[in-house]
């Protein structure tokens, strides 16, 4: 197998090896156009690669805009954009090669490979979704409108970058941090003018922090004010955002964007979503009340939104006699990570070792993967917070599996990377086990892009898998952050190096699905708003009405005026689940199903776990996860799977 790529990012000659490489491959398009006889072999291989090589160049780029934002690096990424968006959309709506890519499928059919006919009707289907086959004026507006949504998205995604970063809020009373853990307070406390204070941020470990043990309700709202009111900029971007995609959807022949976006996903049409989407809430909104109910009971004070994490702490440990806190010395960030790579160890035979390796930041790490022995992939890990890097947690996959035009098998590569709390010389990361699960999750999505076995990249990993089946394997895995068997492979003291005690996990077990209808009721609130918003157009104020509306049945209680989620939803309008936000929920259908498969078989001795691995791991988007999930599992998804995860009865 070849070598990895080494990860480099000169910032300072960025653009101009971006040009030489589109004018390059530019060249190389006109060469394979002027091929007498087309094939699979000697056009489809070659552009596929062409394509992988440049992808594979411009991702160093967007994943160091997002880990290690600087003014040099936002200044080359703005430049690099139409650039790139440009080039792909006019190569995207290029007739002549939709043109030959129809006339190979319909001359080769019989003599190709299920992964190359993928490859074939993807391309020829986005081909079409591109506008490959319209006039020219209308495919040079769908240009101008890719270009600005690319512009926008990126737009939208700084300015909430730049609010978290810039907000603080400085505490000098002793009084206002009580309640907080220790750990928590040493993370907080810095000396200015000889005196101490405590400064707390819009970080998620450092909001998340107040929110759930700061005593002065004063200070929470104010920090939850700053939270929901980010951004406000955002709010125009998002007009121009949803119009310019309304306006997309219209000239590719649907009615509406949320008509488009279901082109390429699992889910049949409009009805079946909001179907499904409406049945989850109407099992779910007797048990949020009665849950709502509960909460209120120990508060002294009628809730509101900046209360609820704080009560809900309160009644976890009243109910369950859990303190997130006592857990947090067991999850220390290294030990969780190789438990973790222990695990899947035992379950898929899979390897990770650790590399020496020069990388963006000292806090990152790589390392090897090994599968039956054998070198398959490389991962990269970014996993504590700071200031430059965007908030949340992801994976981003850099090469993908694949054979090149002279069939050698080149190797896969990603990064995880979350915002955990960041260690230091004197004390570790540790983490939350909410934490926990983020690092199975986003380890999940890696496992499906690196152990594929596919030649073809462009179907390879969790290139051509739907959009609502992507999130399937990520949600699989994080089920077992819960399992015993699995904790105890893991959480032990940092110190003590004592395994978490039995008593102890079984409380993290039962308290799993605590507020869990409430929580169901949250995501069906977004899932709701986003498919809705694309179903027409709506502008300014009636963006707002829209979610005020959906919330009168899921916000069991009433977030204020000055609640502007929509402007921090960078998930639809900086990502790619713009009517797609339901994903979550749908994979989480195939995810449960599967994973109660497993535990009934014993989790490490489990025939499913094999057959996934080699089913829907090795295939990546080779078939439809429709088909491959069939062939896992011989059956349809069962919905009922879902509601017993989350406790819903």
């Amino acid at each position: 197998m070849s070598k990895f790529l080494q990860f480099r990012c000169d910032l300072d000659n960025f653009i101009d090896e971006l040009k030489y490489k589109i004018e390059n491959n530019n060249k190389k398009v006109k060469k394979l156009l002027t091929q007498k006889e087309p094939n699979y072999a000697n056009f489809v291989k070659p552009f596929e690669m062409m394509e992988e090589d440049l992808e594979e160049f411009f991702t160093p780029l967007s994943h160091l805009n997002a880990i290690n934002n600087s003014e040099q690096m936002q200044e080359v990424y703005t430049t690099a954009l139409p650039i790139i968006t440009e080039y792909s959309t006019l190569l995207s709506q290029n007739l002549e090669i939709y043109n030959i890519y129809k006339t190979i499928f319909k001359q080769e059919a019989d003599q190709l490979n299920y992964e190359q006919k993928r490859v074939l009707e993807l391309n020829i289907q986005n081909f079409e979704l591109s506008g490959a086959n319209l006039d020219e004026k209308t495919k040079k507006r769908l240009q101008e409108i890719n270009i600005s949504l690319s512009e926008y998205s990126n737009e939208f995604s700084q300015n909430l970058l730049n609010a978290t970063n810039e907000y603080s809020y400085i505490i000098t009373d002793e009084d206002d941090i009580k309640g907080l853990p220790q750990s928590e307070i040493e993370n907080a406390k810095f000396e200015e003018n000889g005196e101490v204070k405590y400064k707390f941020t819009l970080q998620m470990p450092s909001y998340i922090a107040y929110m759930t043990y700061g005593q002065n309700r004063k200070i929470r709202e104010e920090l939850y004010r700053a939270y929901v009111s980010r951004a406000p900029q955002n709010a125009d971007l998002i007009d121009k955002i949803l119009a310019l995609k309304y306006e997309m959807s219209k000239l590719l022949g649907f009615e509406n964007y949320a008509q488009l976006s279901l082109a390429t996903k699992m889910a049949k049409d409009e009805k079946s979503v909001l179907n499904f989407l409406n049945s989850l809430l109407d099992n779910s909104i007797s048990q949020a009340k009665n849950e709502l109910i509960e909460l209120q009971q120990i508060a002294p004070q009628k809730l509101k939104s900046h209360d609820t994490t704080y009560y809900a702490e309160i009644l976890k440990k009243e109910q369950y006699a859990i303190d997130e806190e006592e857990y947090r010395p067991y999850f220390e960030q290294k030990n969780v990570l190789n438990g973790m790579f222990e695990f899947l160890h035992k379950l898929f035979n899979i390897r990770f070792e650790k590399v020496d390796e020069k990388l963006w930041h000292q806090k990152a790490t790589a390392y090897n993967v090994y599968e039956n022995e054998q070198l398959r992939a490389k991962i990269y890990l970014d996993l504590e917070a700071r200031e430059s890097k965007r908030g949340g947690a992801w994976m981003h996959n850099w090469q993908s599996h694949c054979t090149n035009e002279k069939g050698e098998e080149l190797p896969a590569s990603a990064f995880i990377v979350c915002n955990f709390a960041p260690s230091s010389e004197t004390a570790p990361s540790l983490l939350r086990h909410d934490d926990v699960v983020t690092l199975f999750h986003e380890t999940g999505h890696t496992i499906h892009h690196i152990l594929s076995t596919v030649n073809e990249n462009e179907v390879s990993g969790v290139n051509g898998v739907e959009w609502d089946a992507v999130e399937f394997p990520s949600q699989f895995l994080e089920n077992f952050a819960y399992e015993p068997r699995v904790l105890q492979m893991f959480a032990k003291h940092y110190k003590t190096e004592e395994i978490l005690p039995d008593i102890m996990i079984k409380k993290l077990v039962k308290s799993k699905n605590f507020l869990s209808a409430m929580g169901m009721l949250r995501q069906l609130e977004f899932s709701i708003f986003d498919f809705q918003l694309h179903t027409k157009l709506y502008k300014k104020d009636e963006v707002q009405n829209l979610l005020d509306t959906i919330r009168e049945k899921t916000a069991l209680i009433k977030p204020p005026k000055y609640n502007k989620f929509q402007n921090g939803f960078a998930h639809i309008f900086a990502g790619g689940y713009a009517a797609g936000y339901y994903s979550y929920k749908w994979a989480e259908v195939l995810s449960a199903d599967l994973f109660y498969e497993i535990i009934d078989e014993g989790i490490f001795n489990s025939k499913i776990a094999k057959k996934y691995l080699s089913t829907i791991l090795h295939k990546g988007g080779s078939k439809s996860m429709d088909i491959l999930y069939h062939e896992l599992m011989g059956r349809e998804p069962d919905v009922s799977k879902l509601l017993r995860l989350n406790g819903i009865k």
